[in-house]
């Protein structure tokens, strides 16, 4: 986990649908990229937390939306942050070939919201949110990179959230986004 003098952070889940399985030669591609896009995301400045499964390098095994739907949850220390890795890194490459991987989503699948520095997002959490952008819009709870708000414009939503996870949260590095949002540069991640 980075260190961060910010007050708030910014968190990040991405869902998205497989076409074909893990363990499919269609999607082995996809597999092999998981390893540098997570070691470049822990490398990536700005970069604060992901969730993992237990045990695991990724959160692919964890299936919280779906038995076909692989989540992405994340923290870091700025909109800029984590639109610069999203797409200004190698990652980028992947996210060409998403096509080949997933389904074209008919709803948001990204979601966007502050929370106070420290404090790790639950994946309950994170649907919530996503939740929210899917039934209510873009608002400073929850919102996308082309429809961003300031954490200074969520502040009433930053009190709201609790402190801090347990420990027991794998605290790991990396990242696994695989997102069709490629809006404009924040304002703000």
């Amino acid at each position: 986990m980075t260190a961060s003098t910010h007050a708030a952070h910014l968190a990040h889940l991405n869902v998205a649908t497989l076409r074909h399985p893990l363990d499919d030669p269609r999607t082995a591609p996809f597999v092999e990229m998981l390893g540098p896009v997570n070691a470049s995301a822990d490398a990536a400045p700005g970069f604060v937390w992901r969730l993992v499964e237990d045990g695991a390098a990724d959160a692919t095994g964890l299936r919280p939306a779906g038995e076909n739907v692989i989540v992405t949850l994340s923290v870091w220390e700025t909109q800029e942050a984590l639109w610069h890795f999203t797409y200004r890194s190698g990652h980028l490459g992947a996210m060409q070939r998403r096509r080949e991987w997933f389904e074209r989503h008919v709803e948001a699948h990204l979601v966007l919201w502050w929370v106070p520095a420290g404090h790790l997002p639950t994946i309950d959490e994170a649907l919530e949110r996503l939740a929210d952008l899917r039934s209510h819009g873009p608002s400073p709870r929850a919102f996308t990179f082309a429809s961003s708000y300031t954490a200074a414009e969520a502040v009433q939503h930053l009190q709201a959230a609790p402190p801090t996870q347990p420990e027991a949260i794998n605290r790991s590095t990396g990242l696994d986004d695989y997102s069709d949002e490629a809006g404009p540069a924040p304002n703000a991640v």
